[in-house]
């Protein structure tokens, strides 16, 4: 099996430089590794600080990791950070990033490069964020004995890890020092296939949206946009999310929107435009005096979405009617009601929320315009269950806390 994974790996990597050629974003993938040896003796070179390698997937896993990565920063001021993303799109956006001493790529798993670049990096503390599970770097750190730590997993019998044919991968979750994990029934889960170094730490998640949510922030143009008006705030939204929210303006003309595609490139930009035709605005470009007849304003910029749920009486989460719904606690701690689309069962907030009545599945744009009008119909009802969202993300923070109360209990290389 493991000359499998190796071969899947390797084959992995072929495809990406193949499509190299013509894509983007696989074109980041291969540049940004380029010469990653040599990149990474020159940010070490003269620097003897004990070090902590920070890993992330991606930009969501980033952010659902930032609380303990700000808290490492605090609590271990003589340590040289490294940050290192497996995706483009969490390396370009937080390759300057300023909590890091250094940010980079994963170098590809394998038995060679996770050798060597351990080897240079030589780590005292490594965190992996949520589903970075990586066989040849685990062995790597297992055999030197490093502190390894897997941050806000969640865990499904359903998974390979647990299956009979999954041996293989079960043993990547033992190079841990210790997982730890969302809720009870991963610990459970864990327990039984014999992997017990594991703490129910909640997720990271939770405190990540607190601290965004208390900030003293502002956006001026965008209050003058809202006014008075009702106004629904989708995020990461995708074309047949925003064919529901069409639906949506078409049946309540006097409500207003705003909308931050997932992508903000300017083909998304301008299929939005042209599906609310004459109706909308770009914020890169919006005055003061706002025009009348805009009823969409469309956020053509990155960063600001989590800050700006909080103008809106109403949130909508994309990705629903395909892969899988974003990040809705960036919106539910507003204390707002959360609407997204039918692909949400595997998310488990999304579950919990809808359970509560605070977050409400949607199948189409009919379905959308019908629930928004009960809601707007019973005022009373609109309160109750936006107190039950901001209540869910109250009663779930301290993660970061758990987790950094470990370390002070089993780390001693400060």
């Amino acid at each position: 099996m493991k000359v499998l994974y190796y071969l899947f790996i390797q084959l992995y990597g072929l495809l990406i430089r193949m499509a190299s050629l013509f894509n983007n974003k696989a074109k980041e993938w291969v540049k940004g590794r380029s010469g990653w040896k040599q990149k990474l003796k020159d940010a070490l070179r003269n620097n003897n600080s004990p070090r902590i390698w920070f890993h992330c997937a991606s930009l969501g896993e980033f952010e659902q990791g930032r609380p303990v990565l700000e808290q490492l920063r605090k609590d271990f001021p003589n340590h040289f950070i490294l940050l290192s993303f497996f995706s483009p799109s969490g390396y370009e956006a937080k390759k300057n990033e300023s909590m890091a001493d250094y940010v980079c790529y994963m170098p590809l798993d394998g038995p060679q490069t996770s050798k060597a670049f351990v080897n240079i990096l030589n780590p005292s503390l490594v965190f992996f964020v949520k589903y970075e599970f990586w066989f040849f770097y685990g062995k790597e750190l297992f055999r030197r004995k490093t502190s390894f730590y897997c941050l806000s997993a969640i865990f499904r019998p359903g998974q390979i890890y647990f299956k009979p044919w999954g041996k293989f991968f079960k043993k990547i979750l033992t190079r841990y020092t210790h997982l730890f994990v969302q809720d009870q029934s991963s610990l459970e889960l864990l327990y039984r296939n014999s992997i017990p170094s594991v703490t129910v730490s909640g997720d990271t998640r939770f405190d990540r949206v607190l601290e965004i949510s208390s900030r003293n922030v502002s956006f001026p143009l965008i209050e003058s946009f809202c006014k008075n008006n009702v106004c629904m705030v989708a995020g990461s939204t995708w074309s047949e999310d925003e064919k529901a929210l069409a639906s949506l303006l078409q049946d309540h003309p006097s409500v207003k929107l705003i909308i931050a595609p997932h992508e903000i490139n300017e083909s998304r930009i301008r299929s939005i435009e042209n599906r609310f035709s004459g109706k909308t605005k770009r914020y890169s470009s919006l005055e003061k005096d706002m025009d009348a007849n805009c009823k969409v304003l469309i956020i053509d910029s990155i960063g600001k979405l989590s800050l700006i749920y909080r103008y809106g009486k109403y949130t909508y989460v994309g990705g629903g009617f395909g892969k899988g719904v974003h990040n809705i606690l960036e919106a539910a701690v507003y204390g707002k009601p959360v609407f997204f689309g039918p692909n949400h069962l595997k998310f488990k907030e999304a579950r919990d929320l809808k359970a509560m009545g605070g977050g409400i599945g949607i199948k189409n744009g009919s379905s959308l315009s019908s629930a928004f009008d009960i809601l707007e119909k019973d005022e009373s009802n609109y309160q109750v269950l936006s107190a039950k969202n901001r209540k869910y993300i109250e009663d779930r923070k301290g993660a970061t806390a758990i987790l950094m109360n470990y370390l002070s209990m089993n780390y001693i290389g400060k």
